[in-house]
C-alpha cells in the first residue's frame, strides 16, 4: 500500500457550499480514475492492501436448485 500523507500545510478559504460541493470536481475526471480513487478508499476503510483486496470466503455460501 502506498503511504499517502496529509498535507496540513494546503488550505482553501471558501464557503460551505463551496466546501461541500465535491461532484464538479469528480464529474472532470474519467471513469478509470474515479475507479481508482474509489479503490483506495475502500483500501483504507477495510485495511488492506490497496491492490489486493481480500478474497471471498465460498465456502460459507451454498447453491440448491428451486423447487
Amino acid at each position: 500500500m502506498s503511504s499517502y500523507r496529509l498535507d496540513r500545510t494546503a488550505f482553501k478559504a471558501q464557503t460551505a457550499t463551496e466546501a461541500a460541493d465535491h461532484a464538479a470536481y469528480y464529474r472532470n475526471l474519467t471513469w478509470q480514475e474515479r475507479l481508482r480513487i474509489a479503490n483506495y478508499l475502500n483500501s483504507i476503510a477495510y485495511n488492506y492492501p490497496e491492490n489486493e483486496p481480500p478474497k471471498m470466503d465460498k465456502t460459507v455460501f451454498s447453491m440448491r436448485g428451486r423447487n
